[in-house]
Parts: structure tokens; sequence; C-alpha cells
């Protein structure tokens, strides 16, 4: 049974906030079907980007690499924190969305 878990691969979910000049959540959606995670992004009324995502581990920190150095064309990054990384049994999210 272990073999069948190991070849799915862990999902991981990680929170997110992301600091600098980053208002830009249709690049973060974009990114993350690509990467093929899932979860969701929202600016914030302090100028930050904060969100969850969901998947698997290689994907996820795919993903947790793209919001901490690239982001959108236009954003400046000072630094992004990482909370509630946590192992998870099953997705609780079908997709990748911008909540308002």
């Amino acid at each position: 049974m272990s073999g069948v878990t190991k070849a799915a691969g862990v999902l991981k979910s990680v929170d997110y906030e992301v600091f600098g000049r980053v208002q830009g959540e249709p690049y973060t959606e974009d990114e993350a079907r690509k990467m093929g995670v899932v979860g969701w992004v929202k600016n914030t009324r302090q100028g930050t980007v904060t969100g969850q995502v969901q998947g698997p581990e290689d994907k996820v920190n795919a993903m947790k690499s793209w919001l901490s150095k690239v982001g959108s064309p236009s954003s400046r990054i000072n630094r992004t924190n990482f909370s509630n990384e946590k192992e998870i049994s099953k997705l609780d999210f079908t997709g990748f969305s911008t909540r308002y």
C-alpha cells in the first residue's frame, strides 16, 4: 500500500503572503494552472498578495519558488512568507481562482 501512496506523491498545502510591489493575481492564477496546482490568490488592502496553494509536493515547491522569486512581470518582491505548510490527504480545491 505504501508503494502506491509513494508513487502518487505527497500532497502538500501551504498558505502564502507576498510583500513588495505586488498586485498581479491574474499572473499567479495563470502560473498556478500551468504548474498544475490548485488554490486561490487575493490582493489585500495592505498591498500584499495572499493565498493558498495545494498539490503534489514538487509542484507546490515550484510554485513557492515562483511566488518568492518571479511573480508578475511588473512586481518587485521584497519577501514571501509561507505558513501552515502540511501534508494533506486530498485537495480542498478543484482549480485555482482569484478571490475578491
